[in-house]
């Protein structure tokens, strides 16, 4: 990243009789030279100028010097490569580098400032024309919409399954804004946002107040996914799976009148202990025999005195640690021909704590960042993240498949192929980026390249 600062020296200890020191004078240099990838992904999959297309600028045409899709693209890839404040952006508009990502026209320009940025965050949903400053107006139905877009068309064919992870998880916030609540759970004031993934993949990020439920809203949201889905895979087979706080009677019913399978965690109580005695002496038993920790499973119709509709099946673990019993509980629409007891809790449900590591990258990327005053532009700013994470998500996806970093999470994807020194050139006809030579990933560097360049280009 270029700077502009007075040429003021520094003095470092010396190297035997050698003097060290050093000064902001090196010109045109970027630390984000990587970003480069980044851009090759956007080329491929057109994720950012879908994301501009929902929004509408009420500017007038004449007086714009930074198009909505600049603007968009600056804000997404700053969050991709770390810069997590908009007060950040005061010196990144200085970056040719950057220039050259969100595709400005002249590289020497200056991008957009902060005032710039906070503007496009703080538009009113009812924004018009008539506005004077603040006239960018977001379609956040448009943004849902790419996000399973997204999904759907990064596979040739239809699955046959997919499966629908839920999880909600607490944005602390340490001012007054809008929809602040605190929350008795988590023990602070906080946002309670929802998230929706399917593998890797996010179809939802909706921000919600923390004065409600942990699963409200979350039948709705699964209506407009699910109808997307079957819209353009009507034989699919879909799962809905999550813990225990979204095993409510709303959800499991709307999936068995939808034929939509669900697996959920179901909160212990008597009456379910009551059911696993027998099981859990066994279990017990054998931990005295082993020493180690023991589990046995067990399955059973089960019926809420008031709150459920019909019986259920239901499947137990009854675990006996060292600390004693372990009982858990788990709901499930699924056969069991299919899906014996067992490797329905072992195999199909535990695996929905992959999801914790998606919403850990959603953190990585400052999806937490909801400082305004808004709970409209609060939610803005997790799109943005929830944007860079897709972009990098398919980095992962079309370019480190087979390689080193096929697993690695967003923080370390930017720190080993995104942060390199980079000196930048422009002449009239090429921009020259010098990657720094003593790069320790070079030649992962050039597979990734050489992976994305093999793709067609997105029109």
């Amino acid at each position: 990243m270029t700077t502009e600062c007075s040429q003021i020296g520094f003095e470092f200890h010396s190297l035997k009789n050698r003097e060290i020191r050093a000064q902001f004078d090196g010109g045109a240099i970027t630390s984000d030279g990587g970003g480069l990838l980044l851009r090759e992904v956007e080329k491929r999959t057109g994720i950012l100028r879908r994301f501009a297309t929902c929004f509408t600028d009420y500017r007038n045409p004449d007086l714009i010097e930074h198009r909505v899709e600049e603007l968009v693209a600056q804000r997404v890839y700053g969050l991709a490569l770390g810069y997590e404040d908009l007060n950040d952006h005061d010196e990144l508009r200085k970056d040719p580098l950057l220039a050259v990502l969100v595709e400005k026209s002249d590289p020497s320009e200056t991008l957009a400032g902060k005032s710039t940025l906070n503007r496009l965050e703080l538009t009113r949903a009812t924004a018009s024309a008539k506005e004077r400053y603040k006239k960018i107006v977001l379609d956040h139905a448009a943004v849902d919409g790419m996000l399973v877009d997204v999904f759907l068309q990064a596979h040739l064919q239809a699955p046959q399954q997919i499966i629908l992870d839920l999880d909600a998880t607490d944005d602390p916030l340490y001012g007054k804004q809008e929809g602040r609540f605190f929350h008795g759970y988590y023990g602070h004031y906080c946002y309670l946002p929802l998230y929706i993934f399917c593998g890797e993949f996010l179809l939802c990020a909706r921000l919600r107040p923390s004065n409600i439920d942990g699963a409200a809203g979350s039948v709705q949201e699964l209506k407009r996914i699910v109808q997307q889905i079957r819209c353009a895979w009507p034989a699919v087979h879909i799962i809905v799976r999550g813990d225990s706080g979204f095993c409510r009677e709303e959800l499991m019913a709307w999936c068995e009148a939808e034929a939509v399978d669900y697996l959920l965690g179901l909160a212990k109580n008597e009456r379910l202990k009551a059911e696993i005695q027998e099981p859990m002496k066994e279990a017990e038993a054998l931990y005295r025999q082993s020493g180690r920790a023991a589990r046995v499973f067990h399955e059973f119709v089960y019926q809420t005195r008031e709150s459920w509709s019909r019986a259920r099946r239901v499947v137990a673990k009854a675990e006996y640690l060292e600390k004693g019993e372990n009982p858990r509980f788990i709901v499930t629409s699924l056969s069991r021909e299919p899906w014996p007891a067992q490797p329905l809790y072992e195999q199909h449900y535990c695996a929905r704590g992959d999801m914790e590591n998606r919403i850990k990258e959603q953190l990585m990327l400052f999806s937490d960042r909801t400082s305004t005053a808004y709970l409209c532009s609060n939610q803005l700013r997790l799109y943005f993240s929830s944007v860079a994470y897709v972009l990098l998500q398919m980095l992962r996806r079309l370019g480190l498949e087979g390689t080193e970093l096929a697993k690695a999470q967003c923080t370390t994807i930017r720190l080993k192929l995104l942060k390199i020194g980079a000196l930048i050139r422009i002449t009239v006809r090429k921009v020259w980026v010098a990657l720094a030579g003593g790069y320790p990933y070079a030649e992962l560097f050039r597979q990734i390249h050489a992976k994305l360049s093999a793709l067609p280009l997105k029109h």
